[in-house]
């Protein structure tokens, strides 16, 4: 009676289920650990936030790579601006998706390092290969206040084509990129400013840390595919089971009786 599951149709039926039965499971966990790796963020975000400012030098120097556990951390900087040295960075957006440039200026410290600063969003103007207007920093010795972040890379980013860009734009944060224009120490990273406050440069929100998005839902939702899996084949075969049975009675009843 189950002979069929030998026939083309069945095998290739069969091979399918056992081919999607480890793919969603493998789905599953890929989205359960994106669910996992955004609440770790979270958590990294929330701390860094809540962390007592330090120093900026107590975290970063010239040539160092940003460690993940400093991200986002709250870090303060005495110095002056220099406005002259200041560029923008291209195709960036502000929280109503509208698309303009970061405002990147050098902050030279009271030892003659460089932090490099994103004071905030400008919005483009006509010609976009034409510098935008943006509002001078302030002058004098000032301290500041920001979050640290790491230095932006074409890995990271996906952006590749970084030469042929109109004078004083750029299109990533890199303080190894401003050390070599500058030609001073510039320390590793960047810092998105947050004090003293200002309409225009519009200063970046802090980062979204308190949704965790729809992962955890979808790992049910691929397991729950799976389960459903194995139960459908085994209904399938129930039914071809019952209908061939069937079928095989209804020719048994109209065969002729012999004599």
């Amino acid at each position: 009676m189950y002979r069929f599951l030998l026939t083309r149709q069945w095998v290739f039926v069969t091979l399918l289920a056992l081919v999607l039965v480890p793919t969603m499971i493998e789905l599953g966990f890929w989205q359960l650990h994106r669910h996992e790796a955004r609440v770790a963020q979270n958590s990294l975000i929330a701390d860094s936030l809540d962390a007592k400012p330090v120093p900026v030098e107590k975290l970063t120097a010239p040539g160092e790579t940003l460690p993940r556990e400093d991200y986002w951390r709250q870090v303060t900087a005495t110095g002056r601006f220099d406005a002259e040295h200041e560029v923008v960075v291209r195709r960036r957006t502000n929280s109503d998706d509208m698309v303009g440039f970061h405002v990147l200026t050098p902050f030279v410290l009271e030892d003659g390092k460089v932090l490099l600063v994103n004071r905030g969003w400008v919005p483009s103007a006509a010609d976009q290969k034409a510098f935008p207007k943006v509002p001078p920093p302030p002058t004098g010795e000032r301290t500041v206040t920001g979050r640290l972040m790491a230095s932006q890379t074409t890995d990271e980013s996906g952006i590749k084509d970084l030469k042929g860009l109109p004078d004083r734009q750029v299109m990533l944060i890199s303080s190894e990129q401003q050390a070599q224009l500058l030609n001073k120490e510039v320390l590793g990273g960047y810092i998105e400013l947050t004090d003293p406050q200002t309409e225009s440069p519009e200063q970046i929100p802090e980062p979204d840390h308190g949704s965790i998005g729809n992962h955890f839902a979808y790992a049910i939702q691929w397991w729950l595919f799976t389960a459903a899996v194995p139960v459908g084949w085994f209904f399938l075969v129930r039914r071809e089971v019952r209908e061939r049975r069937e079928a095989s009675a209804a020719q048994d009843q109209a065969e002729p009786v012999p004599a």
